[in-house]
């Protein structure tokens, strides 16, 4: 991979002439990852460029993250862009609304499984249990080194009879092992199908995505998009399927301040 930033000249006439969806992450893109996702809040440099972005013509934006939707809209709360929680279960914006459906019985299997897992991992410290109605998830960055392989144990051996039935899908994340129903359904399947909705509404106007992600669940966008867009890993220059990295989210805000430079015409600061 190369960094974002020693081909971003070279990017400045394609950013400049094509229509650009945005898809961007939260944790870990928009806001450092911290010890207690309640407190991963953005900063205000960053909303008013997202803000600005989304009101620019020939740009159009959409937040994919593993947060319950009504969290995620709550912690960005911008008009005007696409909002897609619990990985793209459920989705809303500008003329989408989208709600994947589970059956009853996901959700009785769901409520079995979080009863386990509260019961047996109420004496570990550190466990946060987070419960977002369609997916579960179990995050163990504030758990002690010592506790961190106790806590994988106990939740393989809870959810281990479900998905040998494929009644549940099993993802892990940074620090977090999350429940999800048995859906072929993921980050890739998300943005070509709102990029499909867009094209159709652009006709012959060439559009470029572009998404940001630093997250095991981006892979599956950087596949995805792998030959028809610019797509960036956020974390260094590690492996990943993403043609570009920036090291950290404060280099994401100055990207997406330098988009928004280029669409208004203003100069470019990088060399």
């Amino acid at each position: 991979m190369e960094h974002l930033f020693f081909q971003l000249n070279k990017l400045k006439d394609v950013l400049k002439n094509k229509f650009i969806f945005l898809f961007l992450d939260y944790d870990g893109t928009l806001t450092p990852i911290v010890q207690n996702p309640d407190k991963a809040v953005i900063s205000r440099k960053t909303k008013e460029v997202i803000r600005s972005l989304s009101k620019i013509p020939h740009c159009r934006m959409a937040i994919i993250s593993g947060r319950a939707l009504k969290d995620i809209k709550n912690k960005i709360g911008l008009e005007g862009i696409i909002y897609a929680g619990n990985h793209g279960l459920e989705i809303e914006g500008p003329k989408i609304r989208f709600k994947a459906h589970v059956s009853i019985r996901y959700r009785a299997t769901l409520r079995k499984i979080k009863s386990i897992l509260k019961k047996k991992l109420s004496k570990i410290k550190g466990v946060i249990i987070e419960d977002k109605g369609l997916t579960l998830s179990v995050h163990y960055r504030l758990v002690d080194i010592k506790d961190v392989q106790p806590v994988k144990t106990i939740f393989h051996e809870a959810v281990a009879h479900y998905i040998i039935s494929n009644k549940i899908k099993i993802r892990p994340g940074k620090k977090v092992l999350e429940i999800r129903p048995p859906l072929e359904w993921d980050k890739g399947k998300i943005v070509l199908w709102l990029l499909a909705g867009l094209k159709f509404v652009l006709g012959k106007e060439p559009c470029l995505p572009i998404y940001i992600g630093d997250d095991m669940t981006d892979e599956d966008a950087f596949r995805a998009l792998k030959t028809m867009s610019l797509t960036v890993f956020v974390g260094g220059s590690k492996s990943s399927h993403a043609r570009y990295y920036l090291k950290n989210t404060q280099e994401v805000t100055e990207f997406l301040g330098q988009i928004l430079k280029i669409k208004t015409g203003e100069r470019i600061c990088r060399n």
